[in-house]
């Protein structure tokens, strides 16, 4: 796959979690934070231990099916339709 064009956070559109989203846009401009929230945990946990061997301590969500974790969420689902809902193709 190519680069991606954009990374994303779910804070920057309202929601209070961290989980990195990567946008490959195209004819599109770059999609605009709309309401900055502080994370209170990652969305996905990161596994159980970090690279350097010593215990994660974020409190990413306990549930391990691939239909959750790659949810998408209604703040970012807006700013696509706000900001590039007129976008001519």
């Amino acid at each position: 796959m190519p680069k991606y064009t954009q990374i994303i956070q779910l804070y920057e559109y309202g929601h209070p979690y961290s989980k990195k989203t990567c946008l490959w846009l195209k004819n599109l401009p770059k999609l605009t934070p709309t309401n900055v929230v502080k994370p209170i945990c990652s969305w996905v946990s990161g596994g159980s231990k970090k690279s350097d061997g010593t215990a994660r301590t974020n409190c990413g969500m306990p549930f391990r099916d691939s239909k959750t974790k790659s949810k998408t969420f209604s703040g970012i689902a807006q700013a696509m339709a706000e900001q590039w809902g007129s976008e001519e193709e």
